[in-house]
C-alpha cells in the first residue's frame, strides 16, 4: 500500500460452495476517491462491499490504512420497520455503543436533515427517502472518512433519488470523504465518481468513467446495449437531460 491509499485490494477471491463470485480482483482506492462499483445482477457487486467490510469469508488482501474509519450504507435492512422503534432509537444505541453523546446524535442528524419531529418518529411510518437518510446519519456516527454504499435508492422514486445523491455528494465536498458506491444510476456514476469498477467474471476492470462508461463497454459489461431513458429533474437545475439506469 502507498501512502495515498486507503485501501488496497490484492487477488480477492470470493465463493459460495462452487460457485465462484469474485475471482483474482486487484484495486487501490485513494483517499478522497468517489469510486462507483457497477455490474450485471449476480457480478458480486453487494459481496465486494461484505468483504470489504469483513462480513464474507475471501481469499487474498484487502488492507485497509490505518487512518481509515469505515462507515456503511446499506441497501436494506433486515430489521422489522413495523416495531416501536423511533429513528433516535436507532442512531442512540449506536451512540451508546461508540460511547458518544447525545450531541453526536444532533451533529449528524442536523448534516444529513432530519428534524426533530423525524428524530422521534416510528421508523415504521417515515418515508423510505426519510428511512435511507437516517440509515446515513447512523453510518455518520462515530465520524468516519470512508463511506460504503450499496445502492442507497434502489427502492426510492426519482425525486428522492436525486436528494440522496446530492446529499452524498455534500457530504463528500464538506467532509473530504473517500466513497465506493454500488450503483444502478450510471448518469449519477459518470458526474460524480472518479473511478468506475466494472465487475464481470470474465474481466473485471477499473478507470475513470469516460473510458468505463461508453456504449461498446457497456455493451460488452451487461451483454446488451444500455437502456437509456430521460432524467428531467428541474428542481434546482441539478440534473436534465439523458442518463443511463441499469
Amino acid at each position: 500500500m502507498t501512502p495515498a491509499n486507503i485501501l488496497s485490494v490484492r487477488n480477492l477471491s470470493i465463493a459460495f460452495g462452487n460457485r465462484i463470485v469474485i475471482r483474482g480482483l486487484s484495486f487501490d482506492v485513494h483517499a478522497g476517491d468517489d469510486l462507483a462499483v457497477i455490474g450485471p445482477n449476480g457480478s458480486g457487486k453487494t459481496v465486494l462491499l461484505k468483504a470489504l467490510l469483513g462480513l464474507v469469508p475471501f481469499q487474498g488482501d484487502i488492507v485497509w490504512s490505518p487512518a481509515a474509519r469505515v462507515g456503511y450504507v446499506p441497501q436494506r435492512v433486515a430489521a422489522d420497520r413495523q416495531l416501536p422503534l423511533s429513528v433516535y432509537d436507532l442512531l442512540a444505541a449506536k451512540a451508546r455503543f461508540l460511547k458518544l453523546s447525545a450531541k453526536e446524535i444532533e451533529s449528524v442528524a442536523e448534516i444529513v436533515g432530519l428534524s426533530r419531529d423525524l428524530l422521534h418518529a416510528n421508523v415504521g411510518v417515515v418515508s423510505g427517502g426519510q428511512f435511507q437518510k437516517a440509515l446515513i446519519a447512523f453510518a455518520l456516527l462515530g465520524n468516519p472518512n470512508v463511506l460504503l454504499f450499496d445502492e442507497p435508492t434502489a427502492s426510492l422514486d426519482e425525486l428522492a433519488e436525486e436528494r440522496i445523491y446530492e446529499l452524498v455528494a455534500q457530504l463528500r465536498r464538506q467532509k473530504g470523504l473517500t466513497v465506493i458506491m454500488v450503483s444502478h444510476d450510471l448518469s449519477v456514476v459518470h458526474r460524480s465518481a472518479n473511478l468506475v469498477l466494472c465487475l464481470c467474471k470474465d474481466r473485471p476492470c477499473l478507470g475513470p468513467p469516460q473510458e468505463m462508461l461508453t456504449p461498446d463497454m457497456l455493451a460488452e459489461l451487461y451483454s446488451a446495449p444500455p437502456q437509456y431513458y430521460q432524467h428531467q429533474h428541474d428542481h434546482r437545475g441539478t440534473l436534465t437531460g439523458t442518463g443511463t439506469k441499469l
